[in-house]
């Protein structure tokens, strides 16, 4: 069983260079982590402004594990340490949703 885990950042600064700034952290510090199948970090959408789109956030990162035991290990990870230290201060909202998973 795998594990999908999708966090999504809204910022202080949430200008075009904050906003790269923390995707090119995302893949610096957290795509090489062990037991990722899938990662990729990117930005708002702001083209799709449907009544259903949640828009209040400026970057999201989705990834797969191949298990739960491989989330929980990137969770303590000092990579991923490293880049909460250097980040969090421009975080205003930080909303993660996790849900285990099983491929048809």
């Amino acid at each position: 069983m795998g594990l999908v885990h999708n966090v999504y950042f809204t910022l202080k600064d949430r200008s075009d260079s904050a906003v790269e700034k923390l995707i090119a952290d995302c893949r610096k510090y957290l795509a090489g982590q062990p037991g990722i199948v899938f990662f990729a970090a990117g930005s708002l959408a702001k083209d799709l402004a449907r009544d259903v789109n949640d828009r209040d956030w400026d970057v999201a990162l989705h990834m797969v594990f191949a298990t739960p035991e491989h989330q929980a290990a990137y969770q303590i990870d000092p990579l991923h340490q490293r880049f909460i230290a250097e980040n969090k201060s421009n975080w205003s909202k930080v909303r993660v949703f996790d849900s285990l998973i099983e491929q048809q």
